[in-house]
C-alpha cells in the first residue's frame, strides 16, 4: 500500500485571486533552477483559491557547512535568469504578493526603474497613506528613487531569478540542508535577496554571503550597495508595520541620495 508524503497547508480564506497561484508558480520557477546546481525548494503538491499544499519541511540545526552549500546554490538560482527585471514566474501573469502586500510585476528594461517604481515608490505612498511615514521622509526616499530610475546603480548584470522575500523564516533547514519556501519569485537583482537575508539576519550569514559573492563573482563593493536594496523591505514594513520601520527606511535611503 503506498504512503502519501507528508504535506504542510498553508490557508487564507478568502484570499485574493490567485495569490497561492502566484506562490506556486513561483516555487516551481526557482524549483527548476536545482538542475543546474540551484537551491533546493519546497515542492508544491496541490493548489487551490484558499490553500497551497506543499511538502513538509522537518526542521534541522542549520550548519556552518550547509550555510556555505546555499550560498552557493543560491547564485546559480540566481544564474538561471529571467526574461526581464520584474518579469513574473512562467505560468503567472499581473500583479503578485509580497507576504499579504500586492506589488506589481511589470516587465521592465532595467533594474533601477524597476526597482524604484515597481518595488519602492509604491510602499512608500502606502506608508504616507498610512500615516507611518511623513511627506519629508517620503522625499529623501523618493530622491534615491530618482537616482534609481536614472541607471545611477545600475550594472551588467541580467537579471537574476529571484526568491524576492528570503528573510530567515522563509529558509528552512533541514537534514538535508536549506530549503526555500513561500517566495515573492520575479526577475530581479541578486543583491536583493542578499540584502533581505542580512536585514533580518540569518544563522551563519557570514558563510553564506561569502559563498554567494565567490560563486556569483561580485566585486569588492557589493556589501556598500546592500542598504539600497534593502529599500523595498523596509518600505513595505513602513506601510505595514509602522513608523519605526519608516525612520530606518529614511536613514537607510539619506545613505544614497
Amino acid at each position: 500500500m503506498s504512503r502519501t508524503a507528508p504535506v504542510h497547508r498553508k490557508s487564507w480564506p478568502g484570499a485574493p485571486a490567485g495569490f497561492f497561484a502566484a506562490e506556486a508558480a513561483g516555487l516551481r520557477w526557482l524549483a527548476e533552477a536545482e538542475a543546474v546546481g540551484g537551491a533546493s525548494v519546497v515542492a508544491v503538491h496541490d493548489v487551490a483559491p484558499d490553500h497551497i499544499d506543499v511538502a513538509l519541511v522537518v526542521p534541522g540545526r542549520p550548519t556552518p557547512e550547509a550555510a556555505e552549500a546555499l550560498g552557493h546554490a543560491l547564485a546559480h538560482t540566481h544564474a538561471a535568469g529571467a526574461d526581464a527585471f520584474g518579469a513574473p514566474p512562467p505560468g503567472w501573469s499581473g500583479d503578485a504578493w509580497i507576504g499579504r502586500q500586492p506589488q506589481s510585476n511589470d516587465p521592465t528594461p532595467t533594474w533601477g526603474l524597476f526597482f524604484a517604481e515597481q518595488r519602492v515608490r509604491p510602499f512608500v505612498r502606502r506608508a504616507v497613506d498610512a500615516g507611518h511615514l511623513d511627506r519629508d521622509g517620503a522625499r529623501v526616499v523618493d530622491a534615491v528613487c530618482d537616482r534609481l530610475a536614472s541607471g545611477a546603480f545600475d550594472d551588467d548584470r541580467p537579471a537574476a531569478r529571484i526568491h524576492g522575500d528570503l528573510w530567515s523564516g522563509n529558509l528552512l533547514y533541514s537534514g538535508g540542508g536549506a530549503v526555500l519556501i513561500d517566495p515573492a519569485a520575479h526577475g530581479g537583482h541578486g543583491l536583493t535577496d542578499l540584502a533581505m537575508l542580512a536585514l533580518f539576519g540569518c544563522p551563519e550569514r557570514d558563510r553564506l554571503e561569502a559563498a554567494y559573492a565567490e560563486t556569483a563573482g561580485l566585486d569588492r563593493r557589493w556589501r556598500s550597495l546592500i542598504g539600497l536594496h534593502q529599500l523595498h523591505p523596509l518600505a513595505t514594513h513602513a506601510a505595514s508595520h509602522g513608523p519605526a520601520y519608516a525612520a530606518e527606511l529614511v536613514a537607510t535611503a539619506q545613505r544614497y541620495r
